[in-house]
C-alpha cells in the first residue's frame, strides 16, 4: 500500500520474512529530505526502515517508522573523484544498473540486490571475497538527519567517521551516502557441486582465493559440500575453465542455493561472462529474492579460526541440519569501522538460512554461540542472534566509543529501541 508523501500507512507492517510485525502503527514515507527533517524533528521516538530484510527488531520502534523508499534515487557520479552519491533508500540493484549504464561499478554486492543502501551499510552487510571489504567499506561520505532535524555531513578521515558508517540506525536517519566506485568489469559465474569436505578444509585458502568471490553452500552433514559458487573477474583466470573444483563437478543446470528451488531466479551461471551488476549478487533483481518464508542468522569469525569454526559447525549438524534450508560460507576482508563484524580482522561468514520455526531456531542459537565463542564470533547485526551487550562489547574494541558517540548525537534517545537497549546499551 503506497501512501501520499509523509502520510501514515494504517496497516499492520511486517518484515520481508514475515516473522515479525513492527510495533509502530504505520510507516511514514517522505518524498523529500526537508519532509524527512520535519518528521524527525517532530517525533519523540523514530527509526528508519530499510527494505525490511532484517530478521530481528533492529529497525523496530513503538514511535514513528520512516521509509526512504520514495525519495528520488538522486544517483550522481563524480568521475573525477570516482564516487557516486545516492539517496539512502535506493536499492543496490537500482544503483548497480545505473552505474553499469555509465561504465562504473561498485567493488561488491550482497546476495540480494533488493536491499537498501543505507540499511545494508548500517548493519555491515557484506558480499564476499578474500580481498573485498563489506559494503560499508565503500562509504566515502554520508549525510545524516540528526535528532533535531538538522543535517550532519561527514566524510572519510573526519573525526568519528569510522563510528558513523555502521551505525545501526542509532545516530539518525542516513538520507544519502557517497560510495567509492571503479571502472565497470565483467564477471563469469560457475557453480560446482558435491565438493569433498576434507579437501576443502586442507586447501581452504586455495578454495576461497580461486575467484573474486567464492561461496560454499552446505547443510553441515556428511562428507560433501553441496555447492561452490565462483564469481571470477574475467581479466583474471576464469573459473569457468575448470573441469573440477576440489572434487566437485560443474553443475549441468542452473542452481539455486536451496535444494529443490528452481535456479531461474538466480544470476547467470555456466561461466557466461557478463556485467558485474548481473553476476556479483546471487539473485536477480527482477524476481522476488530467495524464499520469503525463512529466517537467517550469521556469525563472522576471524579468518585464523576458519577451520576450527567450520569443524565446530559440522559437529553441531544433528542439532542444526534439521532446521536448515541451507548454510553459506563466505569470506571478507578486514576494515576499520567500529561496529563492523570485520573490524580489525579478515573473516569468514557462517550464514544460516533457517526454516521458519522461530522458537526452534532461537533455542539452538545459544548453543551455536557457545560453540563459536572461543573463536571470537561476531553476529550479523540484522539477523537472529542471542547474545546481548555484555557478550558483544568485549568483541568490539571501539564499542564504548560508539555508545558515547550515540549519546552525543542522540542525547534524548530518540533513535533508541528495544534492540539497541539490549544489544548495545545494555539496559
Amino acid at each position: 500500500m503506497v501512501s501520499e508523501a509523509g502520510t501514515e500507512l494504517h496497516t499492520e507492517e511486517y518484515n520481508w520474512a514475515g516473522n515479525l510485525r513492527y510495533s509502530a502503527a504505520g510507516v511514514r514515507e517522505p518524498a523529500t529530505v526537508p519532509e524527512l527533517q520535519d518528521l524527525v524533528a517532530g517525533a519523540s521516538r523514530l527509526r528508519a526502515l530499510g527494505s525490511r530484510h532484517s530478521f530481528n527488531r533492529v529497525a523496530d520502534t513503538d514511535g514513528v517508522l520512516v521509509s526512504l523508499e520514495h525519495l528520488a534515487p538522486a544517483i550522481e557520479v563524480d568521475a573525477a573523484n570516482m564516487t557516486v552519491t545516492v539517496s539512502g533508500g535506493t536499492r543496490y540493484g537500482t544503483l548497480a544498473a545505473e552505474l553499469q549504464r555509465q561504465g562504473y561499478a561498485l567493488h561488491n554486492l550482497a546476495s540480494l540486490p533488493h536491499i537498501s543502501v543505507a540499511g545494508a551499510v548500517a548493519t555491515a552487510t557484506h558480499g564476499s571475497g578474500d580481498r573485498n571489504g563489506n559494503l560499508a567499506t565503500a562509504v566515502a561520505g554520508l549525510e545524516l538527519v540528526t535528532a533535531d532535524g538538522g543535517i550532519l555531513t561527514t566524510r572519510r578521515g573526519d573525526a568519528d567517521f569510522d563510528g558513523m558508517v555502521v551505525n545501526l540506525g542509532a545516530l539518525g536517519v542516513v538520507s544519502s551516502l557517497t560510495l567509492d566506485i571503479e571502472p565497470a568489469f565483467t564477471v563469469a559465474q560457475t557453480v560446482f557441486e558435491d565438493l569433498d569436505w576434507d579437501r576443502v578444509l586442507e586447501n581452504f585458502d586455495g578454495v576461497t582465493s580461486a575467484a573474486y568471490s567464492v561461496s560454499l553452500f552446505t547443510d553441515w552433514s556428511g562428507d560433501r559440500i553441496g555447492q561452490a559458487w565462483l564469481k571470477s573477474r574475467t581479466e583474471a583466470a576464469a573459473a569457468a575453465e575448470r573441469a573440477s573444483f576440489y572434487g566437485g563437478l560443474p553443475a549441468t543446470e542452473a542452481r539455486h542455493p536451496i535444494a529443490g528451488v528452481p535456479g531461474t531466479t538466480c544470476t547467470q551461471q555456466f561461466g557466461v561472462p557478463g556485467p558485474w551488476s548481473d553476476r556479483l549478487a546471487h539473485f536477480r533483481m527482477e524476481f522476488t529474492p530467495s524464499k520469503g518464508d525463512e529466517l537467517q542468522s550469521e556469525y563472522l569469525v576471524p579468518r585464523e579460526h576458519a577451520a576450527d569454526a567450520i569443524q565446530a559447525m559440522r559437529r553441531l549438524s544433528p542439532l542444526v541440519t534439521p532446521l536448515l534450508l541451507v548454510s553459506e560460507i563466505r569470506t571478507m576482508a578486514a576494515d576499520s569501522l567500529w561496529l563492523s563484524p570485520n573490524y580489525g580482522t579478515d573473516c569468514i561468514g557462517l550464514h544460516l538460512t533457517w526454516r521458519q520455526d522461530q522458537p526452534a531456531v532461537e533455542a539452538v542459537l545459544p548453543v551455536i554461540e557457545a560453540e563459536l565463542a572461543p573463536f571470537g564470533a561476531r553476529p550479523h547485526w540484522g539477523k537472529l542472534f542471542d547474545g546481548g551487550a555484555s557478550r558483544l562489547a568485549p568483541l568490539y574494541p571501539r564499542f564504548a566509543e560508539f555508545k558515547a558517540l550515540a549519546g552525543r548525537l542522540d542525547p534524548e534517545g530518540k533513535f533508541r529501541n528495544g534492540f539497541l537497549d539490549t544489544k548495545v546499551f545494555g539496559s
